[in-house]
Parts: C-alpha cells; structure tokens; sequence
C-alpha cells in the first residue's frame, strides 16, 4: 500500500453496495493495491459466491484477481453488518439511486439511507459518494450527516463488463464539500487513478449526467436515421458505412440498435428532471430510443402475420458481451411481439434463465430472428436461409 495505514479503522475502505456490478469492482482493484477493503452488501447470493471467489456477473478481468485475494488474509472481507461502515478510514456509497415510476429521482430515499449511515459513522472517517446522484443531493447529504463530516463525490465513469481495465485507464474525476475532504478523496484515488481532475460538486454532478445523456442523444440520433432509412427501403448500415468512409467528421457514427441499461435512461430522465423538464433533446431521445421495439414490430407487420409466425429474439442483456439484463430493451420487443399473438422465444450467450433456449434451437424453431444485443457469437452463427433476420446492429453484414 502506498500510503500509511490508519491504525485507529480495521479496514482502510468500506464499500457499501460492495457486491454490485460498480461497488464489487472498484472493492477488487483497491484490495489488489494492497488496501484492506470490506464488501458490504445485503445480497446473500453474491455474498456466498464472492466468498468461494466466484464473480456473480461478468466482468472482465476480475476472476483471477477475485481468487487471488479471498486467499490472502485481510485482503478482502464480505460483511452484511452494517456496524461494520464504523470501521473503515474510507466509507464508499456505491449504491442504486432509485427513481420513481416517472423516472423522476427519488432523492428522499437515498436521503433516508444516510439517517441510518450516520449512526455507524466516526469522527476521520472520509464519506464518497460514488453513485450517480441528482445535482445538488450532496449538499442536502450534509444535513443529514453534519456540517463536520468530510463528504466527497467521485463519480464513476467506467463501461459495466470492463471496470478493472478502466479504473486503472481513466482519469478519476473528485469533489468534496471542503478542500480537507477533497484531499482525502484524492489519497485514496490516487492509488489506482493514473490522473485525477479536480472539480466541484456542481460539476463533478453534472459531467455524470452530461455524459450518460450525450451517449444516450447520440444513439437516438442513429436510431431516427435507421427508422428514416429503413421507411424508404435502404440499408442504414450501408449508408452508415459510406457516411464514415474516410470522412473523418462522421468516423464515431454508432450503430443502430438498442440503447438500454440502468443508466441512460435513467440520468438523462434526472437531468430533465433537474432543468424543470425544459429538455427536448433528451425526451425526443428517449420517444425515439424507447419506440424502436415498436418500430421493429410495425416493420415486421407490413410483411407477415405475426400472430402466425414463431419469432426469436438474439441477444436478452442490455448490451453485447455482459450477463446484465436491466432494463432491457429485448423483454419490451418480446411483451410487444406477444401483444401481437406472436409466439415468442429468447435466447441469449451470457444471461441465464430457465425460459430461454439455446441460440441452435431458436434459429431451428423460428421463423423471423431479431438480433436484440449483437453478442459476437451471433456474427456466425448459421441461420437456415428460410428464416428472415431484422439486424439493425448490422452486424451480419
């Protein structure tokens, strides 16, 4: 470890939502760094995998690290005890922001989260809020926990599947509500960080906003071009192609396809939210991200009876390459097709789960495939020529 151990704190970080897909990663790469890191978490599944130095989801990198320190005394410890918040230098809040049935923060919930921390917190413990939070929710933070505590935001910035990679790559960007907290934060995340930038609160709230919301436009904007073109009989992916040949102004064009996951949405609705909902481009985002199930169906319509044709859908996580199926779009294609009287299979690479089937036997049942994430193993794979395939990935070519 790079810096003086606390003698007075059992544990040099606490990360509480330790064992979910951002607290259980960045949990790795500090104890890795030499840090004595505690899990804290109520999920009782994880918790027992995470013990026989099992990964409960994907993500890369992680599996030899994970086995490496549950072998090493104090390396890593699992804890559903929340007493245990009051023995750490670091407490690290890696929790979900819940938002209500509107997609509206629920800033009270998490508020309420912190009267129950603050009776486990001690005088020197350093506070980061590591979750995406609602502009301005850190100052209502203070509040609750008092004018005296040393409270930082850190936001996370890192694609699910691939945070050990990145939190060694990206630049750490780190608030705090006083210059003393500020600092505290940057020793800890100076040792994994190979740049930190620092910001206020106000900004470091807002860049995490800006930046799921810019991501989830620019999808929006290829989503409307891929509708557009797909009215007038045309290959998006083509024009796409050419668009991009050699003409450097359009080489970032993303593909078409699903913009789905607990987080695009989501902070894109909150930075509405914030700016008293006057934010056309991020609700037109959303109609047009949101309407691409229904598009897909409506396409598929004009050519067949659905309710007579077997339909499966390729792909059932949020995106290509992970096991994380929140909020994702392919459940939403599938509730439409069946609304229609389609008869609907699933399958996917990674995600598991006892109602779908293996990609070999979709393609042998169905009579129209809808590749709904473009995991790599579906560029290949052998579709009978009698199956009609709706690819708005392009990624069979």
């Amino acid at each position: 470890m790079a810096t003086k151990r606390d003698k007075n704190f059992k544990y040099d970080a606490v990360i509480i939502g330790g064992l979910g897909h951002v607290g259980l990663p960045l949990g790795l790469v500090f104890a890795n760094k030499g840090l004595r890191v505690c899990l804290h978490d109520k999920n009782i599944k994880n918790a027992e995998l995470v013990q026989n130095g099992v990964m409960p989801f994907i993500e890369y990198g992680a599996d030899p690290i994970l086995k490496k320190l549950i072998k090493k005394k104090d390396a890593l410890t699992v804890s559903s005890d929340i007493r245990d918040v009051s023995l750490a230098k670091y407490v690290v809040i890696a929790i979900g922001t819940p938002v209500d049935e509107y997609l509206n923060p629920n800033v009270r919930v998490f508020l309420e989260y912190f009267k129950t921390l603050k009776k486990y917190l001690r005088k020197n413990q350093t506070i980061i809020i590591r979750s995406t939070i609602y502009p301005r929710t850190c100052q209502q933070i203070m509040k609750v926990l008092g004018k005296n505590v040393l409270l930082a935001y850190c936001p996370e910035r890192i694609a699910q599947g691939y945070a050990i990679k990145e939190l060694k790559e990206l630049p750490q960007l780190v608030a705090g509500v006083t210059q003393k907290a500020q600092n505290s934060a940057i020793k800890l995340f100076s040792l994994i960080a190979p740049k930190i930038i620092k910001v206020s609160m106000e900004e470091a709230e807002l860049v995490k906003l800006f930046t799921n919301a810019w991501r989830y436009i620019q999808f929006s904007i290829t989503n409307q071009f891929y509708m557009i073109a797909n009215d007038f009989n045309l290959d998006f992916n083509r024009i796409r192609q050419v668009m991009s040949d050699g003409y450097g102004r359009a080489y970032n064009i993303p593909s078409a396809g699903f913009a789905a996951g607990p987080c695009l949405l989501k902070d894109t609705m909150q930075l509405a939210a914030f700016n008293n909902n006057n934010f056309f481009l991020g609700h037109a985002a959303m109609m047009v991200n949101e309407g691409l199930p229904n598009f897909i169906v409506e396409d598929i319509r004009k050519r067949h009876d659905i309710g007579k044709k077997k339909i499966g859908i390729l792909g059932m996580a949020f995106k290509a390459e992970i096991d994380d199926t929140r909020d994702s779009l392919s459940f939403k294609l599938g509730k439409i097709l069946r609304f229609h009287g389609a008869q609907v299979f699933y399958s996917d690479e990674y995600a598991k789960d006892p109602t779908f089937v293996s990609k070999e036997q979709l393609v042998k049942e169905c009579d129209i495939i809808i590749i709904g994430v473009p995991h790599a193993a579906y560029k290949k794979l052998k579709i009978p020529k009698k199956a009609e395939i709706v690819d708005a990935w392009g990624m069979r070519g």
